[in-house]
């Protein structure tokens, strides 16, 4: 369950440290889930022989796949202002993956608080420097900076400027030359 704190605590919380996470196992079966979702079948994910021939010698998590358990593992430590409607993955800054996630293996996260800022609409955007964990590994298996909004309120603010129609319409023109004539 995650920690709810005001909003103002939030955006005064640059600095703070969230975490650890609960460990989580990744094992081949999320694995070919994630290959099937994904169609990336590459064979040091899926084929266990030929993994355990290869530089990695065992199958080895997607990077992508590790990446997308951040929402899992952050959702208990990381602190959500009162009163939001939803969080919504604005994005990355920077990814770097560092080792590899063999299968079986058991991951955690760490967060730190970059920034914190209030958005038009009243909303949060919060910038974190993420590290996952591998157990028993002193290098970390990734480290992200991640952005997440906030959406505090009933329903989320429109993310076009000047309404869906307008904008749809500036950005035919800006990509059909000759509507921009007429």
């Amino acid at each position: 369950m995650p920690r709810v704190v005001s909003k103002e605590e939030l955006l005064a919380m640059a600095g703070v440290d969230c975490g650890p996470s609960e460990w989580l196992r990744v094992d081949q079966e999320r694995i070919d889930r994630f290959a099937d979702a994904t169609g990336d079948h590459q064979f040091i994910h899926v084929d266990p022989e030929r993994a355990a021939r290869s530089a990695f010698g065992a199958t080895i998590a997607h990077g992508y796949l590790t990446l997308s358990l951040l929402p899992r593992l952050l959702a208990a430590v990381t602190p959500v202002p009162a009163g939001a409607a939803m969080a919504v993955n604005y994005g990355l800054d920077r990814v770097r993956f560092l080792a590899p996630v063999e299968t079986g293996s058991e991951v955690r996260a760490r967060s730190r608080i970059l920034r914190a800022v209030e958005k038009d609409g009243g909303g949060v955007l919060v910038a974190r420097e993420v590290t996952v964990e591998i157990r028993g590994l002193e290098k970390p298996a990734l480290v992200a900076e991640t952005l997440t909004l906030y959406v505090i309120g009933a329903s989320p603010p429109d993310p076009l400027p000047h309404g869906r129609a307008e904008a749809a319409s500036l950005a035919r023109q800006q990509t059909n030359p000759k509507e921009q004539r007429e």
